[in-house]
């Protein structure tokens, strides 16, 4: 699920392959990716669900203004996905409650 040409936009074929790992498997994104996006085009729809009722969450705004997106991202609970670009050897988790603090 990933868009290959558009009328407007200029999508490179050579960009640089990320690895990275989704809740405890290897899988691939592309340089310029954000967390979101990746897993998108990998057919991941669901990146948390809600707290209360425990319904799926995934891609909404894509701008960072709504909490559909916010998985746990090399440790840190909260992360929005739409707006954080992907990097080589992230781990990304499902965020499945409200994320807890750590304690450094």
């Amino acid at each position: 699920m990933r868009i290959e040409k558009h009328p407007i936009l200029n999508f490179p074929q050579d960009r640089k392959i990320i690895f990275f790992t989704f809740n405890g498997t290897l899988v691939q994104g592309y340089e310029g990716d954000t967390v979101a996006s990746a897993l998108y085009a990998l057919g991941i729809l669901k990146l948390s669900e809600s707290i209360i009722l425990k319904r799926p969450r995934g891609l909404y705004c894509s701008i960072g203004n709504c909490s559909s997106c916010h998985m746990i991202v090399d440790g840190v609970p909260n992360v929005k996905t739409c707006i954080t670009l992907l990097k080589e050897g992230m781990v990304v988790k499902t965020q499945t409650n409200k994320g807890e603090i750590n304690a450094l």
